[in-house]
């Protein structure tokens, strides 16, 4: 199975301890513990409507309904998150094929209703900022485990919550994030916190705030991401999901979002 974006997606307050050192006791490897959260059960399929909150730097917000919709494929994904509301951004899709082989390019599309034309992500503009949110195209996307060396630092508790502390240095020396410490719990296999740093320091902390066992699966209910750099956050709350619904092939195809709704 592979992990739930969210991105994306994707916030507790922190009550951080003291880090202890790895032991020779434990034995699982940083990249062990990854695979453990990319292959957590999350369904073979997964449809939920969410709300974004955009709040800057003054406190202003700005409020964005979405209906997505994600299914496996074997240890790809593909996915389709369309906005509902507000009327100046209803229709705008945004279509994602992600691939585990890490020779390949993840596949991205986003469509504009206003230009009526489908837009290809691809190259630097994955590192853009998603819709004014706080999570670039590259974020609302399922990254392979070996795109990075993972290295375990020690265990480190959540909000009460026993985790691994692990450090994930991306391989590509182009990526927009020099390194990321990753806060995975060890009962559900998610994280709970991530710190993002870029070659200026710290750039921005992803936390989960709410989350549950849902139909049986770890999920993830509420979750955000704030950016430092910007003064800027992004709230993600979800409302609604549904696991293995059986959804059709069709929707994730560049000719459906093209249509403007999905159906």
């Amino acid at each position: 199975m592979v992990r739930s974006f969210a991105v994306l997606m994707l916030l507790v307050s922190c009550l951080p301890t003291i880090v202890t050192p790895v032991s020779a006791k434990e034995t699982l490897t940083g990249r062990e513990i990854m695979v453990l959260g990319d292959e957590r059960p999350d369904g073979d399929d997964r449809h939920s409507t969410l709300t974004m909150t955009l709040i800057n730097k003054r406190g202003r917000k700005r409020v964005r309904e979405v209906e997505s919709f994600s299914k496996d494929y074997g240890k790809d994904k593909k996915s389709v998150m369309v906005f509902q509301k507000p009327a100046d951004v209803k229709g705008t899709a945004f279509l994602s094929w992600d691939y585990d082989d890490t020779a390949r390019d993840d596949d991205k599309w986003l469509y504009m209703p206003a230009m009526k034309k489908v837009r290809r992500i691809s190259g630097s503009s994955t590192n853009d900022y998603f819709m004014g949110t706080d999570f670039t195209y590259d974020d609302m996307g399922d990254r392979s485990v070996d795109e990075d060396t993972h290295t375990l630092l020690g265990s480190e508790a959540i909000g009460g919550r026993p985790c691994w502390k692990i450090e994930s240095i991306p391989l590509d020396k182009q990526d927009m994030y020099t390194r990321k410490v990753i806060w995975i719990d060890q009962e559900a296999y998610f994280s709970l916190k991530t710190e993002y740093y870029d070659k200026d320091g710290l750039l921005k902390i992803y936390q989960a705030v709410d989350f549950k066992k849902h139909d049986g699966i770890w999920t993830v209910f509420k979750s955000e991401m704030n950016n430092i750099s910007r003064d800027h956050k992004t709230i993600m709350e979800t409302s609604s999901v549904k696991y293995d619904t059986g959804i059709k092939d069709s929707l994730f195809r560049v000719s459906t979002i093209q249509r403007g709704r999905i159906r």
